[in-house]
């Protein structure tokens, strides 16, 4: 039996976390078997319980790992306010609508990670809290406590509009959806 150092499993099992991100953004937590997910990974199914308890083990990881992803993310953005107007552009974009294995777990995932056991629900709510907070030292960096309503309800507007937008098969409407989201996003922190 060939023994490997402990970073390689890590390295593997980080692999393993991304490509799973990826797919499970792409086609949902319920559309993608453990086969699947370690067939993307390079590996055979047997190696998935060195790594993992269970998928759901799997799931919670991958989503914890997502919206870390994300916030680390806002950190290449511009300062403050401008940093956050990039943001609603870019979220509400075609390009992430159009892809959404790359893009942000909340539209992606919100639906089925509501169904989900309680180890997912909490690394969601721990990665959404922190993506709120993000938000709001952008609104008002002396005193980010009193934005969290705003940062709230702007997190919320951009996810349901982005889900609104891919669920349409009118390309046109698609469109306008979006165009509209980030102009009432803009407007609403103002």
């Amino acid at each position: 039996m060939v023994r490997y150092a402990k970073e390689h499993k890590q390295v593997t099992r980080q692999r393993i976390i991304e490509k799973a991100g990826h797919r499970f953004k792409q086609d949902g937590i319920d559309g993608s078997g453990v086969s699947t997910l370690m067939s993307d990974a390079g590996l055979t199914n047997g190696a998935f319980y060195a790594h993992f308890a269970s998928k759901d083990d799997l799931v919670a990881h991958v989503v914890a790992a997502e919206l870390r992803t994300q916030v680390e993310r806002y950190g290449t953005l511009r300062p403050g306010r401008q940093g956050l107007e990039d943001f609603v552009r870019e979220y509400l974009s075609p390009e992430h609508r159009d892809h959404p294995g790359l893009g942000c777990p909340s539209a992606a995932l919100l639906d089925e990670i509501g169904r989900c056991e309680d180890g997912t629900k909490q690394a969601y709510t721990e990665g959404a809290r922190d993506i709120v907070e993000e938000i709001a030292a952008r609104l008002t960096p002396e005193d980010p406590k009193s934005a969290r309503g705003t940062a709230i309800g702007l997190f919320t507007m951009l996810v349901g509009t982005l889900q609104l937008s891919r669920a349409l098969s009118d390309r046109k409407f698609a469109d306008e959806v979006l165009e509209r989201g980030i102009e009432n996003a803009l407007a609403f922190v103002r």
